[in-house]
């Protein structure tokens, strides 16, 4: 029984994990990398419909992306979805591609990008913390209900809150690994 707790924890902190990594990749480093458009969402005949599902967005080079739109028509619409996002790049057309340049970082706008990646790490930990809280409480009532003995719920206790430290840890090592990358010149 308590195993169960344990592997929905696990599966729940796991994905917080993932949640991170996809905010960290919304980050944008020096370099091009087509992620960084992933929740652009540009209209197209009166529905937000995300760039993904519209055009076919490649890496040029280390510091180009090119968007090839399916329709020709939609090339001033994602300019313009390009331009109104707060990524802060300026596309550039010729014909049908759109060439995106990524600007290089200034040591002010890394430290920006850096403060950001350290609140999508915190908003994991909280996430996580949250995790743990309600699995606690769950085994809280399970002991109450008498359908478990206090030393299984201070073991599920103390198996949980190894879990959370674990996670925890992940938390760190990648917002290392993407300050890192922001530092990167």
């Amino acid at each position: 029984m308590l195993d169960e707790y344990k592997q929905d924890a696990t599966e729940r902190m796991g994905k917080s994990i993932d949640a991170l990594k996809s905010a960290f990749n919304k980050i944008r480093t020096g370099r091009a990398h087509p992620s960084i458009l992933e929740g652009l969402r540009v209209d197209y005949y009166g529905s937000e419909t995300p760039l993904t599902q519209m055009a076919n967005i490649t890496v040029e080079d280390s510091r180009t992306l090119s968007i090839t739109p399916w329709e020709k028509n939609l090339v001033p619409e994602i300019e313009k979805a390009i331009m109104k996002s707060d990524l802060g790049l300026n596309p550039s057309t010729a014909g049908t591609v759109i060439r995106v340049p990524m600007p290089a970082l200034t040591e002010e706008t890394r430290k920006g990008f850096i403060k950001q990646a350290r609140h999508e790490a915190e908003n994991a930990k909280v996430s996580l913390r949250s995790i743990r809280r309600d699995v606690m409480a769950d085994l809280k009532e399970l002991q109450k209900a008498k359908e478990i003995s206090e030393d299984e719920e201070r073991k599920g206790q103390d198996d949980i809150q190894k879990l959370t430290d674990q996670f925890a840890a992940k938390v760190e090592v990648e917002l290392k690994a993407k300050e890192v990358d922001l530092l990167e010149i």
